[in-house]
């Protein structure tokens, strides 16, 4: 196939084959990413700045204690006045298949706009190159020329400066990560005093040297060979994906122009490589979409940049879908994209369940088990008796008294409870019932029986559970 560009004959398919010629950076070279300002840096540097409420976070208070932690020990989770126990994990299970489907709805959409935005790798390893390039140099050319520079004070104290500040900001990231988990405060004082926990010692040690040899020298290689989301988004992609690409029709046959200079037999390319020099994972653009590219934008605006000063047209590369760049179609509406509703269905039935849980989730759960063995047991007076396990649990902050009564039954009885069980926080009280009834009230073998909750002081919280009261046919 073949189309008429600038009074010039192009072979599209040739030109597709010459720049699909690809192949992964395993590491044999390092990256040196050059750094530009424009629209898609400034995303990134926002996209980043959601990291700081991991390491801000820990240390917001309400109502005098840690807002959001995560007690393991106490196994619950505090979120500011809300505290789920495991009792509640379905919701905490939904919140995560929530937040799983939006990736992978955002991926068929956008691509890996995660990985190029918000992934922790990502952002780490633009933090810790930010600091080597302003140290060692922000091109290939200068970072070679400091390696081969003499080992003499200056390039020693630039080097130990480099690692010093790598070392601060990994041991950072461990210690904010172990502060969601224990109140932030006494951390840092455990960790100075060296009262810290050998778990809280074990934390900071794995994500100290986890992100100072991932952020610092594995970088793209973690995404290449070990994070599994790189190998699972090309099934996510289809032909109305939005990624960026390079338009080889326009781009085609590349070649030198100089400022103010018009060559009717090139394309817009000047083969700068410029789109190459900024990409964080060493990939061209221009040999199309490939595993590494984690379609942060880069590139893009690298190339708008060499656009406007050759006085060309932006979007020689740009975010497109494969049907616009080779088929010249448009891509599908989101509504019109089986995928994408299949994903928003998902997404909208995982929201609602996380909704109705956090808004109906009561500070106190009561549930009542009947003791079947036996079912039922006939009293020298006559009368049935059951056996019941009552546990009610207390999810505020203080220490409730209950009261239990029962009813649904004309003469039931508990034996021996008329006095209120005190049930600290976060913790449950199981107590064994005894519930005697005449054996001239029961007309059936079960019958109905109502258990009442009764929390002295606050009918608020009080609770109800509906059981089954046996006896003999």
């Amino acid at each position: 196939m073949s189309q008429q560009q600038n009074g010039i004959a192009v072979d599209i398919s040739q030109i597709y084959e010459e720049v699909s010629d690809w192949h992964v950076n395993a590491g044999e070279k390092k990256v040196v990413a050059k750094r530009m300002d424009g629209r898609y840096r400034r995303l990134k540097w926002f996209g980043m700045s959601v990291w700081l409420v991991f390491f801000l976070g820990p240390y917001l208070r309400w109502n005098g204690q840690q807002a959001v932690l995560f007690d393991i020990p106490n196994r619950q989770f505090n979120f500011f006045n809300l505290t789920i126990y495991p009792q509640d994990i379905w919701m905490l299970s939904l919140t995560l298949l929530f937040f799983a489907i939006l990736l992978a709805a955002v991926t068929s959409i956008a691509g890996r706009v995660f990985c190029g935005y918000f992934c922790f790798q990502t952002v780490w390893t633009d933090v810790y190159t930010y600091i080597e390039t302003r140290i060692e140099g922000d091109t290939p050319q200068k970072a070679k020329k400091f390696k081969d520079r003499p080992a003499d004070f200056h390039k020693v104290s630039r080097i130990t400066l480099k690692h010093t500040l790598w070392l601060a900001i990994a041991l950072l990231t461990g210690l904010s990560f172990s502060a969601w988990f224990t109140d932030a405060y006494q951390l840092w004082r455990d960790y100075f005093t060296l009262q810290a926990s050998l778990v809280a010692w074990i934390v900071l040690a794995m994500f100290t040297v986890g992100t100072y040899i991932f952020a610092g020298f594995m970088r793209e290689q973690v995404c290449f060979w070990l994070c599994p989301y790189a190998r699972l988004q090309g099934v996510m992609y289809d032909q109305d994906t939005v990624l960026p690409a390079y338009d080889a029709e326009r781009g085609e046959p590349r070649g030198k122009l100089k400022r103010g200079q018009v060559d009717d037999s090139k394309g817009s390319c000047i083969d700068c490589k410029v789109c190459v020099a900024v990409c964080p994972t060493g990939v061209d653009i221009r040999k199309g979409q490939q595993e590494g590219c984690i379609t942060c934008g880069m590139c893009i605006d690298a190339c708008d940049s060499i656009m406007d000063k050759t006085n060309q047209p932006r979007g020689l590369i740009r975010y497109a879908s494969y049907k616009e760049l080779h088929h010249n179609g448009k891509s599908l509406p989101l509504f019109k994209r089986p995928r994408v509703i299949i994903y928003g269905l998902i997404l909208l039935m995982a929201l609602g369940g996380v909704v109705y849980g956090y808004t109906t989730l009561s500070p106190t759960e009561f549930k009542v088990t009947h003791n079947r063995q036996p079912l039922f047991v006939r009293l020298s007076d006559g009368a049935i008796q059951n056996r019941y396990m009552l546990k009610m649990l207390n999810k505020t902050k203080q220490p409730i008294q209950v009261r239990y009564t029962v009813s649904g039954i004309d003469g039931a009885e508990l034996h021996d409870m008329a006095e209120p069980i005190e049930i600290r926080p976060g913790h449950v009280v199981p107590i064994q019932a005894l519930v005697r009834v005449p054996e001239s009230q029961l007309t059936e073998t079960a019958l109905p029986l109502f258990f009442e909750a009764e929390v002295i002081g606050q009918p608020a919280l009080n609770s109800r559970d509906k059981t089954v009261f046996m006896g003999p046919q």
